[in-house]
């Protein structure tokens, strides 16, 4: 969606999409006139109740543990000998709702992102629309010209227990609105009074219940999740594509992969993996390759080759003839595959981080979408209290019609991310799965040590980059325990049982930060070793169509001399592997996969020799975060 996407709110349609719009691309808002009459409407009802005496939680009592005392006609400070020397402006009925919002944005830590903030706004502006809430449509019209003029409160990150909503931050949120407080406004950190100022806004004074309504409901743990849900999605397709570059680069099996596999165990985030790793590798010639083809990676030496183009290539290759007598029991198998051993082992299934990907990165997606389902609802709910039901007509009594209920409890949240919080650390670790996998020569399937070539013994390739990945699955690990388990009572033990989903959605927020960075390594190292992949192939393929089979068998170790027996089935059997090698086309990755590797190399070149890699580091980083692969994903 466009920034310059104007988006109507009306309480009942607002969509993840929007919310981003708005958060992260600067999109603009505007009120629905039918959902403003509703707002209205409650704004009225509840003026009227308060002028005629009724007592109403949160507009003519105290709140939480002070809901038992009403207020008073006047102030008793004013009794005081001496009189009040600290009495407010307005009503106390107007000083509750002002002192509400003061006293509550206690939140410490450093600010939210900007886009947390205008999410949270956005969301408050949306509930408030579906006019159950009691605000008047003057304060709901100064929220949104806040935002719209891009003055962003300063709200610290933590603070919130997340039930009667997110009450310190929120209170952050509305404090500005009424002149106090700090904000952001064109970059600069102002006092809230000095940035409406600068915007061309005014303070506004609350009236019945609208410090309540502002301040209680679920904004900042929606706001936080919805943009965390929002990166995980980018993050998901990332991982198949960095998962399908490093089963190209194993030159791997796709069996696992077919639909018929899926269709008996047909959980939809399985299938959705294994069907888009198949989109990914699509045109991928590595995949599936006969074992007998792929050479193992030997070091280089100035022997190893004779063509000139040839001679630029920094590594050797070779194969190890099986003689008939070592064959036995394995005709089958011979009669199938030439008898020679390369780089590939003979064994009809890859290791789990590659075989069970769809199983594992399909899980994560269920949890992603579990939560989405949940959060679309929050979207469009009305989380705050009391609820206001002017069109009830025929209730008796006020409670009727003003009901006290517990919306603003985060719970339904809380567990969603609880849920994805634990599955995050899962999909990075299956990638650092793959990513040591590739870096380990006794597991890559005849690539280098450490993808590199090391023919002095002097680098170390990519053998710290795979340290990297295992302190952040650990760290992931170690923050993957759920807040939602541990409540902790409030308000005098009114609020005697919390969700803690606030720190849940923070935590998930800042953990997509470092998945996409384990992510990035798994690219930056799968692009390292599918070079090497085709490299080795591509010049199996070259020496074999200009050497002929007297130049192959130079590769090959254990073949018989002329004299020896079984001479002429080696001859036979290495003239089939240089045919089959000839007559092969390039060797090469998927098509997106390829795509994939020309991004990534279009910032980073391959790794001849050891180099300074912490530049490396953080472009794929960036890559990633900036949704450089989003296109082709």
């Amino acid at each position: 969606m466009s920034k310059f996407d104007t988006i109507v709110l009306d309480g009942n349609s607002l969509t993840r999409g929007q919310l981003v719009a708005v958060a992260r691309n600067g999109s603009k808002v505007s009120l629905d006139p039918a959902g403003l009459k509703r707002v209205q409407r409650a704004a009225d009802f509840l003026a009227e109740k308060v002028s005629c005496g009724e007592p109403t939680y949160g507009v003519t009592t105290g709140f939480g543990s002070n809901a038992d005392k009403l207020l008073g006609a006047h102030r008793l400070r004013d009794e005081l000998p001496g009189g009040n020397l600290h009495k407010p402006e307005g009503t106390l009925l107007e000083e509750l709702q002002h002192n509400l919002i003061t006293t509550h944005a206690v939140c410490v830590g450093k600010p939210f992102g900007e886009d947390v903030v205008r999410a949270m706004l956005l969301i408050r502006i949306n509930t408030l629309m579906r006019g159950h809430s009691g605000i008047r449509v003057s304060t709901l019209e100064a929220l949104t010209a806040m935002l719209n003029a891009g003055v962003v409160p300063v709200v610290p990150e933590k603070g919130s227990v997340g039930a009667s909503g997110d009450l310190a931050p929120l209170s952050h949120l509305a404090i500005v609105l009424l002149g106090g407080g700090e904000a952001f406004y064109q970059g600069e950190r102002l006092s809230g009074a000095e940035a409406l100022k600068r915007a061309g806004l005014t303070p506004i004074r609350l009236s019945f219940k609208e410090g309540l309504a502002l301040n209680n409901g679920t904004a900042q743990m929606l706001a936080t999740g919805v943009l965390a849900l929002d990166t995980l999605e980018q993050l998901l397709d990332t991982a198949d594509l960095a998962a399908s570059m490093t089963l190209d680069a194993f030159a791997g099996r796709s069996g696992a992969l077919r639909p018929e596999v899926h269709a008996l165990r047909p959980h939809p985030g399985q299938v959705e993996t294994a069907a888009h790793v198949r989109e990914l590798l699509a045109g991928s010639t590595l995949v599936d390759i006969p074992y007998h083809l792929v050479p193992r990676f030997k070091s280089w030496s100035a022997e190893a080759w004779s063509e000139p183009d040839d001679q630029a290539l920094s590594f050797d290759i070779g194969w190890d003839w099986v003689p008939a007598n070592q064959r036995h029991g394995r005709e089958a198998f011979y009669s199938r595959f030439l008898p020679f051993k390369g780089g590939k082992k003979h064994q009809p299934q890859d290791a789990y981080s590659l075989r069970c990907m769809p199983q594992v990165h399909g899980a994560v997606r269920d949890a992603w979408a579990q939560a989405c389902r949940v959060f679309d609802i929050e979207l469009n709910s009305v989380t705050d209290n009391p609820l206001i039901f002017p069109d009830n007509e025929d209730a008796q009594f006020i409670e009727e019609q003003v009901i006290s209920a517990g919306h603003f409890h985060g719970m339904p949240l809380a567990l969603a991310m609880s849920y994805v919080k634990a599955a995050i650390p899962v999909l990075a670790s299956i990638s650092e799965r793959r990513l040591n996998k590739l870096v380990d020569s006794a597991t890559n399937d005849g690539l280098p040590a450490f993808l590199t070539g090391n023919e002095d013994g002097t680098d170390s390739g990519f053998m710290i980059v795979q340290y990297t990945a295992a302190a952040l699955v650990n760290d992931l690990a170690t923050r993957a325990h759920p807040a939602s388990v541990y409540s902790v009572p409030t308000s005098a033990n009114a609020e005697d049982h919390v969700s803690m989903g606030a720190n849940e959605a923070r935590h998930v927020l800042e953990m997509t930060e470092d998945l996409g960075h384990v992510l990035a390594l798994e690219l930056y190292t799968a692009a390292q070793a599918l070079d090497y992949r085709q490299a080795m192939l591509n010049a199996a393929r070259r020496l074999a169509s200009r050497g002929g089979w007297q130049a192959l068998v130079a590769k090959i170790s254990n073949a018989p001399r002329e004299d020896q027996p079984h001479y002429a089935q080696f001859v036979a059997e290495v003239q089939q592997l240089t045919a089959a090698l000839a007559n092969a086309g390039d060797f090469h990755a998927g098509s997106s996969v390829r795509d994939a590797h020309a991004i990534l190399r279009r910032h980073i070149g391959f790794m001849h020799r050891d180099r300074a890699m912490d530049g490396d580091v953080r472009t794929v980083c960036a890559l990633v975060q900036q949704g450089a692969f989003r296109s082709v994903a």
